[in-house]
C-alpha cells in the first residue's frame, strides 16, 4: 500500500491476508497493520473503513517483550473487542517475518495465545486460544426480535438446539437452523437486524446446522460493522465451542469443524478443539497473502 497523507497522518504499510482458507480466493480477507505505533484510533477507524474488509488489525509490539503484541480490530464502521479471522491472518503474517512458535495478543478481551506453525508444502496455520467461553439461554425477546429480522420463522429452527447468547471474547447470537436449505437461503433486514444487534450487544449472529455429531456449517451476519456476512469467523468459532460445552454437547475432549462461506463462494474450514472443563477454545486454521 502506497503511503498516503490525511488527516496529518502517514497510513503505514498495510498487508492483506485472508485467514481459514488455503488459497487467495477462499476465506475471511482481513487489513493487517503490523506496527500501529504512531496511529490513534481514528487513524486506525479511517484505514479501516478505506480498506472495506470485515476488519483490519492494528498491531503495536510491548517494549521489551519478545513477541507480545497490543492489538486493536475495526471493522469498516466501528472498533471491536477482539477479531478471531484477523488474528489468525496476523499471526500468519507474523509467523512469516519473525519465525512461527507463540505469540501473544494483549486485545480489549483480554490477553490471547496464539500458536503458529510453518508447514511444509502448505500455507502456515495458527491457532488461538480464546479467553474463557461462556453461553446462556437466549430470552424470548432476543430470539423473537432477531427471527423477524432475519425474515426467519420460529419453525425454521432446530428444535434440537436451543438459542443461546454465547460469548468467545465478543457475544454472538446461536441460532441452528432446522435445514441446510433454510441456512443457505439467507436473505435479511440489514437496517433492522444491525438495530437488533446493537440493541443487544452482538458482534454476529452465529447462524448454523449441524451436519453430523462433529460438523456444523456456519454463516455470519455481521451488519454492526458494516458488512452484510463474514466468510469466516474466528471469534463466533470461539463462542459456538462454548456453547456445545455449555449445553452438554461436547463433555469430553474433541475437535469440531466449522464449514463457512461456502454460500459465498468463499470456503472457509475452522477447527475448534475443546477440551471440557476448560471453558476455553481453540480455533485453528491456515492463512495466505491476497495479491
Amino acid at each position: 500500500m502506497a503511503p498516503a497523507q490525511q488527516s496529518g497522518c502517514v497510513s503505514p504499510d498495510l498487508l492483506r491476508y485472508t485467514a481459514f482458507a488455503s488459497a487467495p480466493g477462499g476465506g475471511n480477507p482481513a487489513g493487517i497493520v503490523l506496527d500501529a505505533t504512531e496511529l490513534d484510533a481514528t487513524d486506525m477507524q479511517r484505514i479501516a473503513s478505506e480498506v472495506g474488509y470485515s476488519e483490519t488489525a492494528f498491531l503495536v509490539p510491548v517494549p521489551r517483550r519478545n513477541r507480545r503484541y497490543q492489538v486493536r480490530y475495526f471493522s469498516p464502521l466501528a472498533e471491536v473487542a477482539f477479531c478471531g479471522h484477523a488474528t489468525i491472518a496476523t499471526a500468519v503474517a507474523l509467523a512469516e517475518r519473525i519465525g512461527p512458535g507463540p505469540l501473544l495478543f494483549s486485545t480489549r478481551s483480554g490477553d490471547v495465545d496464539v500458536d503458529t506453525a510453518l508447514t511444509p508444502g502448505g500455507p502456515p496455520t495458527a491457532s488461538l486460544t480464546s479467553v474463557p467461553t461462556r453461553s446462556r439461554e437466549a430470552t424470548p425477546d432476543e430470539v423473537a426480535e432477531a427471527l423477524a429480522a432475519l425474515r426467519w420463522a420460529a419453525s425454521d429452527l432446530d428444535a434440537g438446539h436451543t438459542p443461546h447468547v454465547a460469548f468467545g471474547g465478543v457475544e454472538h447470537l446461536v441460532l441452528a437452523a432446522a435445514n441446510r436449505r433454510r441456512l443457505a437461503e439467507l436473505d435479511y433486514d440489514f437496517d433492522g437486524l444491525a438495530g437488533v444487534m446493537t440493541r443487544f450487544g452482538w458482534t454476529t449472529l452465529q447462524l448454523v446446522w449441524q451436519a453430523d455429531a462433529r460438523t456444523y456449517h456456519a454463516r455470519n451476519p455481521f451488519p454492526v460493522g458494516g458488512v452484510v456476512e463474514d466468510p469466516a469467523t474466528g471469534a463466533a468459532a470461539a463462542a459456538l465451542g462454548g456453547y456445545l460445552m455449555a449445553t452438554g454437547r461436547i463433555t469430553e475432549p474433541a475437535t469440531v469443524t466449522i464449514r463457512q462461506g461456502e454460500d459465498m463462494g468463499r470456503p472457509s474450514r475452522l477447527l475448534v478443539t475443546l477440551s471440557p472443563p476448560d471453558r476455553r477454545a481453540t480455533v485453528t486454521g491456515s492463512a495466505v497473502p491476497i495479491g
